[in-house]
């Protein structure tokens, strides 16, 4: 039987996709659709994905589907036919381009059969995700912002509002989705006469959340149409003010996508002007945080003394702390917890 994951060391896959000079597109998409059994789509779509040469991030659930990848454009046309073709759901599926052209946003194919495509912690039988506030385009999304009874949200976490976020835009501040949807409820319950438009990366999210919000009694609910990615496309193609200032957060090897040159973000820890998130190099501890060039090169790419020192052990004592008090991903929050002090 054929192996259908990846077998290949991750350290070697970066040096080879580093090392790869053929032109690639990055390309975000989803769906929300009845998958009946995800495992067997799932295994029949990466067999697809592989012959084509993609990478990327893929989730798969009874709800539908969820894929940031790349692929070698010269295959760009091909991935299309091949997409709208395998199940009627996808036939015309909207695919978000990045922005910016970027080789190496992946270096393998990673396709996980999961409970939700976005874990929201709605456990209400009654919800239906289908039922979606309307689409805005990117001229009508500018229309919106000219309104007085028009209320945005962003339904991203804190750490992608930082660096970028439309004018004005009303922060739902927390580390996951799952925590912001009732959170956004709560602060907009005395809103329900307003225009809600919500919006995040690329549409998923936000869509998501606005049935959620009309789930909960709210009528007049929006959301940007292929979020940030494809308002910023739209914007662009039709000489449109854009109103979204500074960075689009993406959840690939960039970590990052300039929509405008503004910079609204600081380094967390000497408070420089600084939109470039990196993970500590303390491979326990992994914390992403805003760190500028001086502080990434006086603390060794890390957040703390002790993640320094962490850092600098051999992979055997690494594995063994690792072993005793595990490892993590964390995500700081400037807002709650002030400023990283190193030494």
């Amino acid at each position: 039987m054929k192996v259908l994951h990846n077998q290949i060391n991750n350290e070697i896959l970066r040096q080879e996709a580093a090392a790869n000079t053929e032109e690639r597109t990055t390309i975000s998409f989803y769906k929300y659709f009845s998958i009946e059994n995800p495992q067997e789509f799932r295994d029949e779509l990466y067999k697809k994905f592989v012959e084509l040469g993609v990478f990327g991030r893929v989730y798969i659930a009874h709800e539908g589907i969820n894929a940031q990848i790349s692929l070698p454009s010269k295959n760009l046309e091909t991935f299309k036919t091949m997409l709208y073709s395998f199940t009627p759901e996808f036939d015309g599926l909207r695919l978000n381009i990045a922005i910016e052209e970027a080789k190496n946003s992946f270096f393998v194919l990673r396709m996980k059969v999961r409970k939700k495509i976005v874990a929201d912690g709605i456990d209400d039988p009654s919800f239906d995700a289908s039922q979606t506030g309307a689409y805005l385009k990117a001229n009508q999304v500018n229309e919106m912002m000219e309104r007085e009874d028009t209320i945005f949200v962003d339904m991203r976490n804190h750490y992608e509002y930082e660096i970028g976020h439309f004018e004005n835009a009303l922060e739902v501040p927390s580390d996951t989705f799952k925590e912001q949807l009732p959170m956004a409820l709560d602060m907009l319950k005395d809103e329900k006469d307003k225009n809600i438009v919500m919006y995040c990366t690329g549409g998923i999210r936000c869509e998501k959340a606005t049935a959620y919000m009309k789930h909960n009694g709210f009528e007049n609910v929006y959301h940007v149409e292929g979020g940030i990615i494809e308002y910023a496309r739209q914007a662009q193609k039709q000489e449109l003010p854009v109103k979204f200032i500074g960075k689009n957060f993406v959840f690939d090897e960039r970590m990052g996508e300039r929509i405008t040159d503004d910079v609204i973000a600081h380094c967390h820890q000497c408070d420089e002007v600084c939109d470039m998130h990196t993970n500590c190099a303390n491979p326990l501890c992994n914390m992403l945080f805003i760190q500028c060039e001086n502080c990434k090169k006086e603390n060794q790419g890390c957040c703390s003394e002790e993640c320094i020192r962490i850092s600098k052990l051999d992979k055997e004592e690494q594995k063994e702390l690792a072993r005793v008090q595990g490892q993590g991903k964390m995500f700081f929050n400037k807002a709650r917890a002030g400023k990283l002090n190193v030494g």
